[in-house]
C-alpha cells in the first residue's frame, strides 16, 4: 500500500520553468483582478486584507493545482489536508462571493497551464465589472430604510402610524415586533420605502407625536450576505 502511494506521487515532475510562469502569471492576473475590484467599489469601501487576498489567491490555486496533476492520490491527501482548516472572513457582499470565484478560476487556468485562456477570460471579466460598476447598473434609489419605534405598552401600534406610512412612504411592512424594558415598552420593526423629495426628519417628527417622544431608529437596509471560503 505505502509503495503504491509514493509510486502514485512520484510519477508527475513539475518543470521549473513552467511552475514559475504558472504563479507569475496567476498573481499579476490575481493583481489586476484586485485593482478591478478597488475600482468598482462603491466611495472606495473595500477591505485592504479582501483586496490582498484576491492577488496572491490565484497563486496558491494554481500552485495546489500543480502539485495535484492527475495524481488521484494527491487529491485525496491535499483533500483531507484542507478539510481540516476553516477559513471564514468578515461579512460581504454578493460581489465579493463572485470575484473570489474568478480568482479562482484564473488561479486554476493558470495552474493546468492554460496561460492564453486564464489572460483572455481575466481581461474579459474585468472589463464587464468596470463596465457595469461605472454605468452604475442595477443601481436603484436608496429610499429603502428599516425604522424600528418604540411605543409605550398602552398604546395600540394597529393602525396609528398607518396615515403617516401613506403620505411618506411608497410602501411598508411591519417585520417584527417585541416588549423591551421589562415589558413595559413595544419595539416596533418595520421596512420602509421613502417617497421622492421627503424630508426624514419631518417623517421622525411626526412620528415623535405619536409614540410619546421615545426611541426611534432609522437604519439602512442590510444588503450584505455572510462570506465562507
Amino acid at each position: 500500500m505505502f509503495e503504491s502511494i509514493f509510486t502514485a506521487t512520484t510519477e508527475n515532475s513539475i518543470s521549473a520553468g513552467s511552475a514559475v510562469l504558472s504563479i507569475g502569471v496567476a498573481l499579476v492576473l490575481g493583481l489586476i483582478v484586485s485593482l478591478v475590484y478597488m475600482m468598482s467599489s462603491e466611495n472606495k469601501n473595500y477591505s485592504r486584507d479582501f483586496a490582498m487576498t484576491l492577488v496572491f489567491l490565484p497563486g496558491i490555486v494554481a500552485i495546489v493545482i500543480m502539485l495535484i496533476g492527475s495524481s488521484t492520490a494527491r487529491a485525496l491527501s491535499m483533500a483531507g489536508a484542507f478539510a481540516l482548516v476553516r477559513f471564514r472572513s468578515a461579512p460581504g457582499t454578493a460581489k465579493d462571493i463572485a470575484i473570489v470565484f474568478f480568482v479562482m478560476s484564473v488561479g486554476l487556468a493558470a495552474g493546468l497551464g492554460f496561460i492564453t485562456f486564464a489572460i483572455i477570460i481575466t481581461l474579459i471579466i474585468s472589463v464587464v465589472i468596470v463596465v457595469l460598476a461605472k454605468t452604475k447598473f442595477a443601481s436603484g434609489k436608496d429610499n429603502q430604510k428599516v425604522l424600528r419605534i418604540t411605543i409605550p405598552e398602552d398604546l395600540n401600534y394597529a393602525g396609528t402610524f398607518d396615515d403617516l406610512f401613506n403620505e411618506y412612504t411608497t410602501s411598508w411592512k411591519l417585520e417584527k415586533v417585541k416588549t423591551t424594558n421589562m415589558g413595559t415598552l413595544f419595539e416596533l420593526t418595520y421596512n420602509i420605502t421613502f417617497k421622492d423629495n421627503i424630508t426624514e426628519k419631518e417623517f421622525i417628527d411626526s412620528l415623535r407625536c405619536r409614540n410619546g417622544n421615545l426611541n426611534i431608529t432609522l437604519s439602512m437596509v442590510e444588503k450584505n450576505v455572510g462570506v465562507v471560503l
